[in-house]
């Protein structure tokens, strides 16, 4: 039990940021790529893994070793301009990205609830700014780790549905490319819904907020 304790104690930013990245919007990507190619983009997830692990465990790294977020982090070496170019692209990614994440989940809730999609869009994004600006990083932090289990979803899931499972190990293991313009489309989109731009400067930010807070609380005692 103390094990286990420890082990949920040490689960962080790496954590979070590795759920968040499976998004709304990137729901619906996968299932749009379910829908036009069925298993046939199965073996993109195997592909990006290590590309993603990597990505993942440099922001961090770059947070916990400089002490600063990667927006800090390129200004210091390499300059104010190449800093507002970065800061910029990202500003119109994540834009782009919350629009379609508050959509998709405002869409996903009228299924179950007959309100106004707009209304639902508001609730959302009302709900998401005030837990941001007046939570502390601790409290927000475990409210994160705790929507978490919402992921659970998933492996439940494979235990009710009846699928061909040696068609879907195939589609896994082995790529099948098929060479048109809508088949590549959607693969762009899946890996830039799974690789995301915010993913690594949220992860070297909270890895500073980590740090930050870990301090502060052996400061007080």
């Amino acid at each position: 039990m103390k094990k286990i304790k420890s082990f949920l104690r040490i689960l962080g930013p790496g954590f979070i940021t590795g759920a968040a990245d499976d998004d709304p919007s990137g729901i619906a990507t996968y299932a749009q790529a379910g829908a036009r190619f069925g298993y046939g983009q199965l073996w993109t997830a195997i592909f990006m893994l290590p590309f993603q692990t990597a990505v993942q465990e440099a922001a961090a790294r770059i947070g916990a070793v400089t002490g600063k977020g990667i927006a800090a982090a390129v200004r210091i070496h390499y300059g104010k301009k190449i800093l507002y170019l970065v800061v910029g692209l990202v500003l119109i990614a994540n834009t782009v990205n919350i629009g379609a994440d508050i959509g998709a989940m405002a869409a996903a809730t009228k299924l179950i609830i007959p309100i106004s999609f707009v209304i639902l869009v508001i609730i959302f994004t009302v709900s998401m700014l005030t837990l941001e600006i007046f939570t502390s990083y601790r409290v927000y932090s475990k409210i994160l780790k705790w929507l978490v289990l919402s992921l659970l979803a998933y492996p439940l899931t494979v235990l009710i549905v009846k699928e061909p499972w040696m068609q879907i190990l195939k589609a896994t293991f082995i790529p099948n490319i098929k060479f048109s313009f809508g088949f590549f489309f959607l693969i762009t989109g899946v890996l830039g819904t799974t690789i995301t731009p915010y993913m690594f400067f949220w992860e070297a930010s909270e890895e500073v907020e980590e740090e930050r807070e870990k301090r502060n609380s052996f400061q007080v005692w």
